[in-house]
């Protein structure tokens, strides 16, 4: 691989710049940063695309509502992105969309495209019939969801007990800070200080998918880790080796 384009996200608090000198420091490719892949490489049926991508139900496979209404609201979300929230897209049908989307002379795997997005992405569940939100959909481009970080892996139990007990008293979900505060345990929270570093493993997770094949780490603690509870995710993302032994001969530098 020759290199790998980053995409930033300004609606969020992620340092593109950032994190792209760590990953460059670890990988034998050039690593180039552009602006916001859905305004670098925007299609005229891109807005429609994102119809047809949203999620209508937690537990319904079928996916899309391309109803006049519903294109223009994502019209409005793609030239007003700090407009647009609180809807699951199909990260599948999302990703070929934007591979469509890219120029035809950088689609080969030469080129990583790495998109970092402020949406919500998910995938099917096969084995239990429901949709489940992700941090990353693999591939050409690869997709992150800096919405997903916070969202996808598994909170403490403690959290959902204290989200069950408030809903019984009040009628209604407590406010998401409320119940950050008042549960103990590690985890991410929207617009968290930590997200550029969690970032970085994500982005060399997209990295090491085209270059190798392997999709992720097996080894709990490993920046490759598939964290499905934030307390996975923050043991790899961040905390000490960044990487288990076999991988650390690949990508782990001297900090020095």
């Amino acid at each position: 691989m020759d290199r790998v384009i980053c995409y930033r996200t300004p609606t969020t608090v992620a340092d593109i710049d950032e994190i792209a000198d760590w990953l460059e420091a670890r990988i034998d490719a050039e690593v180039r940063i552009r602006d916001r892949f859905l305004d670098s490489h925007r299609t005229e049926d891109l807005a429609e695309r994102f119809a047809e991508a949203r999620v209508l139900s937690p537990y319904d496979r079928q996916t899309g509502n391309t109803m006049l209404g519903t294109v223009r609201y994502e019209e409005r979300a793609l030239e007003n992105p700090e407009r647009e929230g609180g809807v699951l897209y199909d990260g599948l049908q999302i990703q070929r969309a934007l591979n469509a989307a890219l120029p035809r002379e950088e689609r080969d795997l030469e080129t990583a495209h790495v998109a970092v997005l402020d949406r919500a992405i998910g995938t099917w569940g096969d084995h239990d019939g429901r949709w489940h939100k992700r941090v990353t959909v693999l591939g050409q481009p690869a997709l992150i969801s800096v919405p997903g970080l916070y969202e996808a892996p598994a909170k403490p139990e403690a959290y959902y007990k204290e989200k069950q007990r408030h809903a019984m008293v009040s009628g209604d979900s407590p406010p998401r800070e409320i119940l950050e505060s008042q549960v103990d345990g590690e985890f991410l929270i929207e617009d968290d200080p930590r997200t550029t570093e969690c970032l970085k493993g994500y982005l060399l997770q997209a990295y090491h998918f085209l270059e190798t094949g392997e999709a992720f780490c097996d080894e709990p603690g490993c920046r490759l880790f598939n964290a499905h509870y934030h307390e996975e995710l923050i043991e790899a993302q961040l905390r000490e080796p960044a990487f288990c032994a076999d991988h650390a001969d690949r990508y782990a530098i001297s900090e020095q």
